[in-house]
């Protein structure tokens, strides 16, 4: 598999993400999930998500949609489109999946995920 390709797969729907993480906690690793709209990303999120990363075995990274982002911060945002949001949170080594919601807030994405933390 290509790096882009990898990267890319890391990028997954809800319910794939829940099949997958049943998966994985039935092996014994720890979930761990943060989220965010990642639109400006600077030195402070990178420190964040590494040390979210730290707390178990398999890193989730919630993102805001377009949509929900707009409706959080004003219709100027995002700065970034969500492709390239997810992508760029994909990339990073310490990330294992990324997944889009387009709620306000993510209550109904944690119901799937069930994280540790």
């Amino acid at each position: 598999m290509k790096s882009f390709d990898t990267i890319r797969s890391k990028i997954v729907s809800r319910e794939i993400l829940g099949g997958t993480l049943r998966e994985k906690r039935s092996e014994g690793k720890k979930i761990i999930f943060t989220n965010g709209c990642f639109d400006i990303l600077h030195r402070g999120h990178i420190e964040y998500l590494a040390s979210a990363s730290d707390l178990g075995d398999i890193f989730v990274v919630g993102l805001n949609s377009d949509r929900s982002v707009r409706r959080l911060k004003g219709e100027s945002r995002p700065a970034v489109d969500e492709e390239s949001r997810a992508l760029t949170l994909a990339s990073f080594e310490i990330v294992d999946f990324v997944v889009l919601f387009h709620e306000d807030n993510p209550s109904d994405l944690i119901r799937v995920i069930r994280p540790d933390y």
